[in-house]
């Protein structure tokens, strides 16, 4: 009767961890959700403003620390190196969140199948999201 009382807790409490981690997951999924919103269409305007040779509007997407870090012909010569003019298929990734940092891989593809991942950092400065950091990626 014993060994029946401690199975019957061991599985309430078995169940009990499941719903709590799922109720987290659920939580952290919404989260995620609602703290992303923004980014996608900040992600276009800067695809949008390079293509159409606006280099300053895509710059001034970035946030001052970027700006600190990457001067205008850094930036200009970075975007020169990805050849994003072979490119045409943007799909973005499941945003990260670290500290208080966005992070979104973003793969271009060719019509070869080529593929140039991304990684933007996004930071929230008042009330719009800026890129903080553009990192190249090795092909997977």
């Amino acid at each position: 009767m014993d060994w029946q009382l401690v199975q019957t807790f061991g599985t309430k409490a078995l169940m009990a961890g499941a719903g709590a981690l799922l109720l987290y997951w659920t939580i952290s999924a919404v989260k995620l959700v609602l703290n992303a919103r923004g980014i996608n269409p900040v992600i276009k305007q800067f695809f949008t403003q390079v293509a159409s040779g606006r280099i300053d509007a895509a710059y001034l997407l970035t946030t001052k620390n970027y700006r600190s870090h990457v001067n205008r012909q850094q930036f200009i010569r970075f975007l020169a190196g990805l050849e994003l003019n072979k490119y045409r298929n943007l799909k973005s990734g499941r945003p990260r969140i670290q500290e208080d940092q966005i992070i979104l891989t973003v793969k271009l593809k060719s019509e070869a199948n080529d593929e140039l991942p991304l990684d933007f950092t996004f930071v929230k400065v008042e009330e719009d999201w800026k890129v903080d950091r553009i990192q190249r990626m090795a092909a997977a």
